[in-house]
């Protein structure tokens, strides 16, 4: 054995990587992220099937409504 101390790797909430502040961060990468797979897909129309880009605008709208309830949320925990 050694001599150095193990050191144990701190716990994901220790972390605050489940935090309601970085859940938004992801959701509003992923929410960007499709709006520049819809342009993309918009502009090349024929390259891409319809139900695709339905399911494609579906997802983003749900983000949209995920963000807006966090926001909302973590507004109103903040002191006036």
């Amino acid at each position: 054995m050694s001599d150095t101390p193990r050191l144990d790797a701190p716990s994901l909430s220790a972390l605050g990587l489940h935090s309601p502040q970085r859940q938004l961060i992801e959701w509003q990468i992923e929410h960007a992220d499709l709006d520049a797979l819809i342009d993309q897909a918009s502009a090349t129309a024929a390259l891409h099937d319809e139900l695709r880009m339905r399911r494609m605008k579906k997802r983003r709208l749900a983000l949209r409504d995920q963000i807006a309830a966090l926001q909302s949320r973590l507004a109103q925990k903040e002191p006036a």
